[in-house]
């Protein structure tokens, strides 16, 4: 595996998920979600950019027919959740009357959650869960609880396989924590 990475001066503590640990549990949420919705029309809702490895690999794990969309949100400022949450993508695709998969890199606060939970729940879906891959369980109230989870995650500030640090770390193939 070589040394942790170093970019811009932060350096990573340690590997929590290995990629062969993220690509088995990613196998096995595709195939959970896969019996969890046997008909109708599934939109993968990917929330960007943190999830899109992690939905990128489990899209292709789903087998049966889906949809995949984007939305953007923005709440982050540094290592810290700034509170508030604004769209900056919104998804294209109509959501009225399909199952919606909200794809999400990981949960902590829970106001990105929240407030996109009630937004997409204007518009109708005929069923609305939450996949995170990283849940830390330290949200007070979640307005809905993922259905599925890759991990339970430390409480530790966690970089790659998406997860950035002022866009820094997305790249690695891992999910490390950073020092």
């Amino acid at each position: 595996m070589g040394a942790l990475k170093q970019t811009g001066g932060k350096q990573l503590a340690r590997i929590v998920f290995d990629e062969a640990t993220l690509a088995a549990r990613v196998r096995a949420l595709g195939r959970e979600i896969a019996a969890a919705y046997p008909d109708g029309d599934l939109l993968v809702l990917g929330l960007l950019k943190g999830s899109f490895i992690f939905l990128s690999d489990l899209v292709r794990r789903i087998e049966r027919p889906l949809q995949v969309d984007f939305l953007g949100a923005a709440s982050y400022e540094s290592r810290q959740s700034s509170g508030s949450v604004r769209l900056v993508y919104d998804p294209e695709t109509p959501l009225e009357g399909k199952h919606i998969l909200l794809v999400e890199d990981i949960i902590e606060t829970g106001n990105t959650i929240n407030r996109l939970v009630k937004v997409l729940r204007e518009r109708r879906p005929g069923s609305l869960n939450i996949c995170a891959l990283l849940h830390k369980h330290v949200a007070e109230r979640l307005e809905l609880e993922p259905a599925f989870v890759g991990f339970s995650a430390p409480r530790e500030f966690l970089v790659g396989y998406g997860l950035d640090h002022a866009e820094d770390f997305r790249h690695l193939p891992y999910i490390a924590s950073l020092s």
